[in-house]
């Protein structure tokens, strides 16, 4: 019986076959993956749309602070409401939705990825090349900054304005660079400042451990927001508004017809203030008379003020005989005596509270009742006083700044930087809350507010522009709420009327009743006539003298 052979199932022509056939399949399949795809595309891009749509949803309702969510929430049910009893709603809401979704899920082409253009590159060219001789050092035998050097190593991320000026820019510099030093910080940013553009204001992050400096541009802080109502609790005060970056806190403001949100920069005072006393300084027309006016209008809104215009101008007259302000006084007897009361009424104020504690029981009213003692240019007075052979005001002032956060008292003092050596040692040690205004130098606004502030001056600033310090805190830039005095002249209607709808009503007079006829009245009732004679005798006595 013959063998039958076997077949031959991996010969070379098998496995030639069996590869032709499988690249066959996958062309087949990338073919008709391919044709899906494009069948298929305007589903992806809805769907990716939506998702989009979505996720931009959900980060908008959790950014929306809490207390706004249920008013969002009553827009977009009434929105949907109102779109389902429109005829074909529901149907146009759909195509709309899609419409946008396609839109939004749009494939969209990356950002061009090229550098600047020739222009650009020159302007970072010529920034490097004023650097090489601050960054650069003989010793180093990798320069990072060399003359012909390349810049791109060196300016890491850089931004451009719509005028083709610098706007933002990251610097790497060597380790060795004393970044540590003042000085030396403030030539890299004079220098920056000069070859940026000036006339804008710039802020400077210096990385110590990372070897980087950010510089920024900062937009101008608004000048023309009028005064107005805060929405703030007793005992917080809005001396100005600052950038966004730098406090976490925002409040509706009027400007103009619309309503916006401002950072605010607020000064707590009272009992648990860590600073209870303000020092604001600058230069004659820079705004402190606007600070104390602004303060003035707020405090009055829960307690009463003292004013001791040293100036003599007459800024602070729109104040006078309102309610709760207890005098303004422009000259040096008015004011001798006001201070002597604000430091007797302090130290009232004190034992009062302390009897109060000592007895279990909560203060007194007028002893919760914050009071504020403010002066314009004391200085003014100094000398006066040393003229005339009397003490100066300022000694006054030592128990309510010494004691004054306990007493609810608070003192503000606005003086010109040209006297600040006549201000006493009193008012320099217990005024922690500062502000400085106008354009000063660096190393003013430092003597000033304790440390330098980290942004470059200007050469021109509008009024009631400057910095403010709260203790120990950040250095901030500072924007006063315009509030100039209504009874000048200069003063602009808007302005007028929005500083008059803030000032208190006119105190009314109680005029005493005389004395004489008061008693000859009670001698003329009928009830008294009923009276003895014995008990009359002795008041007709008195009564005829």
């Amino acid at each position: 019986m013959a063998r039958r052979p076997l077949p031959r199932i991996l010969s070379k022509d098998s496995a030639q076959i069996a590869r032709t056939q499988l690249a066959r399949s996958r062309e087949l399949a990338r073919t008709a993956a391919d044709s899906a795809t494009d069948v298929l595309h305007p589903l992806i891009t809805v769907s990716r749309g939506l998702r989009r749509l979505a996720s931009a949803g959900r980060r908008r309702w959790a950014d929306t602070p809490k207390d706004k969510r249920g008013p969002l929430l009553f827009l977009v049910a009434s929105v949907i409401l109102a779109v389902s009893l429109v005829p074909y709603g529901p149907l146009l809401a759909v195509i709309t939705m899609l419409a946008a979704a396609a839109w939004q899920g749009r494939e969209r082409t990356p950002p061009d990825s090229e550098g600047p253009d020739e222009s650009r590159a020159e302007r970072l060219q010529s920034l490097y090349e004023a650097l090489v001789p601050y960054f650069s050092s003989a010793e180093d035998p990798a320069p990072l900054y060399a003359h012909g050097g390349e810049w791109e190593k060196a300016l890491t991320a850089h931004e451009f304005d719509d005028a083709g000026r610098v706007g933002h820019l990251v610097i790497r510099y060597p380790a060795y660079f004393p970044d540590g030093e003042p000085d030396a910080r403030a030539r890299i940013e004079q220098l920056l400042t000069a070859k940026a553009g000036r006339g804008r204001e710039y802020r400077f992050a210096w990385d110590e451990e990372g070897n980087q400096l950010t510089v920024t541009v900062l937009p101008p802080l608004p000048a023309d927001i009028p005064a107005q109502h805060f929405v703030t609790a007793p005992g917080e005060t809005v001396l100005g508004f600052t950038d966004p970056s730098e406090v976490q806190r925002t409040l509706p403001l009027s400007y103009g017809e619309e309503q916006i949100d401002v950072p605010p920069v607020v000064w707590r005072t009272g009992v648990r203030s860590t600073e209870p006393h303000l020092l604001a300084m600058g230069h004659p027309g820079c705004g402190t008379s606007t600070l104390l006016r602004s303060i003035a209008l707020q405090a009055l809104q829960y307690g009463d003020a003292l004013i001791v215009d040293g100036g003599g101008t007459g800024e602070y007259a729109c104040l006078t005989g309102r309610d709760g302000v207890l005098a303004v006084e422009c000259a040096l007897p008015g004011a001798l005596a006001s201070l002597e009361w604000a430091a007797q009424e302090t130290e009232r104020r004190l034992i009062a509270i302390n009897l109060a504690r000592q007895a279990g029981d909560p203060p007194p009213p007028d002893a919760r009742r914050p009071l504020w003692i403010m002066l314009d240019r004391p200085s003014v007075f100094a000398h006066l006083a040393a003229a005339e052979g009397r003490k100066d005001p300022q000694t006054l002032l030592q128990a309510p700044l010494r004691h004054g956060r306990a007493a609810n008292v608070t003192v503000v003092v606005a003086e010109e930087l040209e006297s600040a050596d006549a201000l006493s040692d009193a008012v320099r040690q217990h005024t922690r809350a500062r502000v400085v205004l106008g354009p000063v130098a660096p190393r003013q606004a430092e003597a000033v507010l304790g440390a330098p502030p980290h942004t470059t001056p200007l050469g021109y600033v509008p009024p009631g522009r400057g910095y403010a310090r709260l203790g120990s805190g950040p250095v901030h830039r500072l924007q006063v709420p315009r509030t100039p005095d209504p009874y000048d002249d200069a003063t602009s209607d808007a302005d007028r009327q929005a500083v008059l709808e803030l000032l208190p009503p006119r105190a009314t007079a109680v005029e005493a009743e005389p004395t004489e006829p008061a008693e000859r009245t009670e001698l003329t009732k009928p009830t008294d006539l009923t009276k003895p004679t014995v008990d009359a005798a002795p008041v007709t006595a008195e009564a005829t003298g």
